[in-house]
C-alpha cells in the first residue's frame, strides 16, 4: 500500500496572497496582479520587481506587510488535523525571504519554495528552483511510491493537480475554477478536508 502525502499551495489557500497585502499597504494597485491573474510566473516577477524599483521600495518593506498577516481563518486547525493523519508539504512560487514568518504561525510545516536575488537590500531578480517546481515536486513524490493528494487555487497550481493522483481547487477565482472543470472545488476547509480523507491511498 502506497502512502499518501499531500502537496499544499500556499497564498490564497492558507494564507492570503502577500502581494495584494502589499499593494494595500503602499497604495500601488499595479501589485495586486497575481498568479490568479497571469499564469507565466517568471513575467508576473519581473513586473513586480520593476514597479518595486520605481517606487523605491525594498525588500524590509515587503518583509513588513508580510510581518503584519495572519493565516486565513481556520488555517492553522485545518493544517494541525491534516498533520494528525499525513506527511503535508507547502510548494510555493514564494521566497524564503518571505515564507519564515508565516511558517512559524502555521506551526513549521515544510516548504519548497524559491530564492530572492537581494543587493543593498534592493530586490535585484529570483531564482525558482527550475521550471515547473510544483508540478516536478509531485513527479519526485510519485517517483518515490507516494500517493500524491494536491490543492491549490491559481493558474500556477495546475500542472501540480493534474500530476497529482487527486487534485482540488481551493478558494479559487471563477476565471480558474471555468478554465478548469476538471478538479472539483471547495470553500471550506471541513470540505477540502473530508475530499482529501476519501482520496487517501
Amino acid at each position: 500500500m502506497k502512502q499518501s502525502v499531500v502537496c499544499l499551495d500556499l497564498e490564497g489557500v492558507l494564507v492570503p496572497e502577500i502581494w495584494i497585502n502589499v499593494a494595500e499597504k503602499t497604495k500601488i494597485p499595479e501589485l495586486r496582479r497575481t498568479t490568479r491573474d497571469e499564469p507565466d510566473y517568471d513575467k508576473l516577477m519581473r513586473g513586480r520587481i520593476e514597479i518595486l524599483d520605481k517606487h523605491g521600495l525594498k525588500l524590509s518593506d515587503i518583509q513588513e506587510v508580510i510581518a503584519s498577516m495572519e493565516p486565513m481563518p481556520g488555517a492553522l486547525e485545518f493544517m494541525r488535523e491534516l498533520r494528525s493523519l499525513t506527511q503535508v508539504i507547502i510548494l510555493s512560487d514564494t521566497f524564503e525571504q518571505f515564507a519564515k514568518p508565516i511558517m512559524k504561525q502555521l506551526e513549521w510545516p515544510t516548504i519548497f519554495c524559491n530564492q530572492l536575488i537581494i543587493e543593498n537590500g534592493r530586490i535585484a531578480g529570483h531564482q525558482m528552483r527550475q521550471e515547473h517546481p510544483k508540478k516536478n515536486a509531485v513527479i519526485a513524490l510519485k517517483s518515490l511510491n507516494y500517493h500524491v493528494i494536491a490543492a491549490g487555487d491559481s493558474f500556477n497550481d495546475t500542472l501540480m493537480l493534474a500530476e497529482a493522483h487527486a487534485g482540488f481547487l481551493f478558494h479559487a477565482p471563477d476565471n480558474i475554477k471555468k478554465q478548469f472543470p476538471q478538479f472539483k472545488t471547495y470553500e471550506e476547509y471541513n470540505d477540502l478536508l473530508g475530499a482529501m480523507k476519501s482520496a487517501f491511498a
